[in-house]
């Protein structure tokens, strides 16, 4: 199974799609052992996801394979390793597990910085210390990977990926971290569910992108198929990709997509959906949308 659960709204209220705010506990409950039942078997979390892990720890993660992230480090920080070690602890403790998959940077462009080596040498000493199998980065686009891989070399990377934002795969990077048996994660597929949105209910701060919108709606249309299936069949059918996080408010929406996930058609979606490929960061990074 390549999809993988994303649990941002298990500690926050995330996405402009999202109109339930924060996960109850009775619900994060079913969407976990729901999730198990179908095969899911990866967690994707952080420190910075509200009270995700506390939440996660809570329910009992054990039989998971969970990834987690570790926020910048202050520059002034007078001791940067023990600092990330207390870090992690913290995850650890709170996850209630003893070890997790893996343990990434979510800010890793710190590792260009005066203190870049400390932090890494900290994540290889927790990597060899047997409490997490393998280390990496949280990337936003392309040019982060050009520069971090000169001199770090991760076990794992984390990245945006959609139908408007490909520059992962356009650059080459989906085929050098393939190459390179570097395990792949991509994140945001449904660009926090606006590519889901019906025209009526996308925020008016988006209009200004309607000529996209218009041609996505006339491309499905044209083939006869739902912005789901195109969206999620998208991501899944590249082989360079590990696994799919997806990130859900309810667990009508998690059985939507596994239904969709076990159905998806043969239809090659990589040259038809090409023309939707853009580089706006104001558009495809979300990041960017309170400025809107």
């Amino acid at each position: 199974m390549k999809l993988a659960l994303g649990t941002v709204q298990f500690g926050c209220s995330y996405g402009v799609a999202n109109v339930d705010g924060q996960i109850k506990d009775g619900v994060a409950e079913q969407i976990l052992k729901y999730s198990k039942s179908k095969g899911i078997d990866t967690l994707d979390t952080a420190i910075a996801y509200g009270n995700s892990e506390q939440r996660l720890g809570s329910i009992g993660v054990n039989d998971w394979r969970i990834v987690t992230k570790l926020p910048a480090s202050p520059i002034n920080c007078s001791d940067i390793s023990q600092r990330i070690y207390q870090q992690f602890e913290d995850s650890l403790r709170q996850l209630n597990v003893s070890h997790i998959t893996a343990l990434l940077l979510h800010t890793p462009m710190q590792l260009m910085g005066p203190n870049g080596n400390k932090i890494w040498k900290s994540l290889e000493q927790i990597k060899s210390n047997g409490q997490v199998e393998k280390i990496g980065f949280s990337i936003y686009e392309p040019a982060e990977l050009d520069q971090l891989w000169k001199y770090f070399r991760p076990d794992i990377v984390q990245v945006p990926f959609n139908v408007l934002d490909q520059r992962m795969k356009t650059s080459g990077w989906f085929d050098k971290l393939n190459n390179n048996n570097v395990e792949l994660h991509v994140r945001s597929v449904f660009l926090q569910g606006l590519l889901l949105m019906d025209k009526s209910n996308r925020p008016e701060k988006f209009h200004h992108w309607n000529h996209i919108w218009k041609r996505w709606d006339r491309w499905l249309t044209e083939n006869n198929t739902t912005s789901l299936e195109a969206t999620l069949g998208y991501v899944l059918s590249e082989q360079a990709i590990d696994r799919v996080i997806v990130g859900v408010d309810t667990l009508k929406q998690l059985k939507e997509i596994l239904s969709v996930a076990h159905n998806i058609s043969d239809m090659k979606f990589d040259d038809s959906l090409h023309q939707f490929s853009m580089v706006d960061s104001q558009l495809i990074n979300p990041s960017n949308w309170d400025s809107l």
